[in-house]
């Protein structure tokens, strides 16, 4: 189905009504062999809270952006390379969000919901195939090591890792760039160079950090070992801030396109 709505017109009409949405804030989304696979409004999990965002799912990025006027406008628009994505399905929670599963790039990680098990799978397959298609064409791997996802700061009301820092106005929490933990300013007063995140050293827990620096102690001994052997021998996550959302319900309609009929089918 992609294939056939690459350089159609329809096709076309659709990413400029995207880009439309995103006005002068977003980024242009129509280059050659690109095409709107679905859309629709999932629950992401941000530091503070669940929030709603609009989501795009192209055959080679993954597009989402905060909802400030349903089906018309967006803003603060984020685009993921699928070919970095990583999905994992996460359990659902009887007394919390359900079906759920997490986004994983090297640079960043965090869990979106659907509004039912079926939507969950229908994202999940879509987006999964996309990446699939991809790499296959590509002759790409899959990235191997993903950015962490961060605990929501309503689940730690205590730093995690010394268990006696309680967070107030003052006393701030922090996220470790490495595991995502959520602890004190004293538990977390290194930084460390992660360059799949940050060309800068971010903020990390001591316990990562002494378990970076053994890494990396160890790797600078090897590659000294080899090197003699041869001389030898010859903070924050800019999308927990919103602008006021209009005052609507808005359904998780979640759709894909049919090439067929040239009209939006259900997702689910």
């Amino acid at each position: 189905m992609v294939d056939k709505l690459v350089n159609s017109e329809a096709n076309a009409r659709r990413i400029a009504m995207v880009e439309s949405c995103f006005g002068s804030s977003g980024q242009p989304l129509a280059v050659p062999g690109r095409v709107l696979v679905g859309e629709g409004v999932l629950t992401k999990m941000c530091r503070k809270k669940p929030k709603t965002r609009q989501f795009y799912l192209f055959n080679d990025i993954l597009v989402y952006g905060n909802i400030i006027i349903n089906k018309k406008k967006y803003n603060k628009q984020h685009i993921i390379p699928l070919e970095e994505v990583k999905l994992e399905s996460i359990e659902d929670d009887p007394r919390g969000y359900q079906h759920g599963w997490l986004i994983k790039t090297a640079s960043k990680s965090f869990a979106v919901y659907a509004a039912t098990p079926v939507e969950k799978g229908e994202w999940m397959a879509h987006i999964n195939k996309c990446i699939d298609d991809l790499l296959r064409k590509s002759g790409k791997k899959a990235v191997a090591e993903h950015a962490a996802v961060w605990v929501p700061d309503g689940k730690a009301h205590v730093c995690m890792h010394c268990e006696k820092s309680q967070f107030t106005l003052i006393n701030r929490r922090h996220h470790c760039r490495k595991c995502g933990a959520v602890v004190c300013g004293p538990c977390s007063n290194k930084r460390f160079l992660l360059p799949s995140q940050s060309s800068k050293p971010l903020r990390v827990c001591l316990r990562c950090y002494d378990v970076l620096s053994g890494a990396k102690a160890n790797n600078l001994a090897d590659s000294a070992h080899k090197s003699n052997n041869q001389d030898s021998s010859g903070e924050e996550d800019s999308d927990d801030d919103d602008e006021a959302q209009k005052g609507q319900d808005m359904a998780h309609d979640v759709v894909i396109y049919d090439d067929r009929k040239d009209a939006l089918v259900p997702m689910g």
